[in-house]
């Protein structure tokens, strides 16, 4: 018999991550990997790896998608919602975390922070743009200082005079733990202070102004960092909820949201089905010479031949599922 699902696609730029609910909502499975600058592939291994581990026939009724390749994931999969990460992470937490308030989220390449009241988002604010605010930043450091990212919490935790990091700016920042080392502090001491200048560049940031309360939920990769963690709940306070699913929320977020889509629209869904992980696709660039902005136009083909030296985009050939990337929106054709 099979089981009816709604299937979540989370494509950010360090990690991909698929995830199933089943009509009720609740968590069935999920699979992360490494987007590793090849988010098609990503997609594809992940649905492929999702359905290898299924105990049973899985119905597919919604799909949703996420993220900052979310337009070409769900080009790919047929997606029913496509929607930001704020909405997604927003819905997940307020799903599976009864009375949330502040949601702290870090991933690879930014961060974010959501405060909802009763259920609905009331203020968010987001950081692309300083390194030291992102998991990335400490994954190199930790690297630097020949520690394994998978040890980094555990060892941070025995800490008893953490150093003092500057952490507004990625680059002072090492440049203060190069300096720091140099003046002798211990290895635990040197990963608690970079957790705590992470934490201050995060508050500093993001939640200037802002009203923090509890329930305080803490999601995304650098949420397993279990000396973030303890950072975060002395500098406010309070204590930490981590999801035990904390990974791959943004993905359960978007399949919570296909799953009310359908059940609110009662429309056939458009996933391509699981097959899509064996489907050949060509990403063709193309510069559109029509006026001086001179875009460049990215076409997915779904084909099993390369098409090479194409110059002009009325030249591609195959089944095209999606294009993107011209200022007046010209070209542009998602599914």
């Amino acid at each position: 018999m099979a089981l009816t699902v709604y299937l979540g696609i989370d494509v950010g730029s360090v990690t991909t991550k698929v995830a199933l609910v089943d009509e009720n909502g609740k968590y069935i499975d999920s699979y992360m990997l490494r987007t590793a600058g090849k988010p098609v592939i990503a997609v594809q291994t992940g649905l492929r790896e999702l359905h290898k581990k299924a105990l049973c026939e899985y119905n597919v009724q919604g799909v949703g998608a996420t993220g900052s390749g979310r337009s070409l994931a769900g080009a790919l999969v047929g997606a029913d919602v496509i929607k930001n990460e704020i909405t997604a992470h927003a819905v997940a937490a307020s799903t599976n975390i009864p009375g949330v308030q502040t949601i702290l989220e870090i991933g690879g390449q930014d961060s974010k922070i959501i405060l909802l009241r009763d259920g609905i988002v009331t203020d968010f604010a987001m950081n692309t743009v300083c390194a030291a605010g992102t998991g990335s930043f400490l994954d190199q450091q930790a690297n630097r200082l020949n520690v394994p990212i998978e040890l980094f919490g555990e060892t941070a935790l025995k800490s008893q005079n953490p150093a003092r990091i500057a952490g507004r700016c990625g680059v002072f920042a090492e440049s203060d733990l190069i300096h720091k080392q140099q003046l002798g502090y211990d290895i635990e001491d040197l990963l608690y202070g970079l957790c705590q200048a992470l934490v201050r560049n995060y508050l500093s940031n993001l939640a200037l102004g802002k009203e923090l309360l509890s329930t305080v939920t803490f999601q995304g990769g650098v949420a397993t960092n279990s000396g973030m963690v303890k950072a975060f709940e002395e500098a406010l306070n309070t204590k930490i909820i981590v999801p035990e699913n904390h990974q791959t929320m943004g993905a359960i977020g978007s399949a919570l949201l296909a799953m009310e889509n359908h059940q609110y629209t009662q429309q056939p869904t458009k996933f391509k089905g699981w097959a899509v992980g064996d489907m050949h696709f060509n990403a063709i660039t193309c510069e559109c010479s029509d006026c001086s902005n001179n875009c460049e136009i990215i076409t997915i083909v779904e084909n099993n031949e390369v098409q090479h030296h194409v110059s002009k985009i009325k030249d591609i050939q195959g089944n095209i599922i999606a294009r993107w990337g011209s200022t007046c929106g010209k070209w542009d054709l998602l599914f």
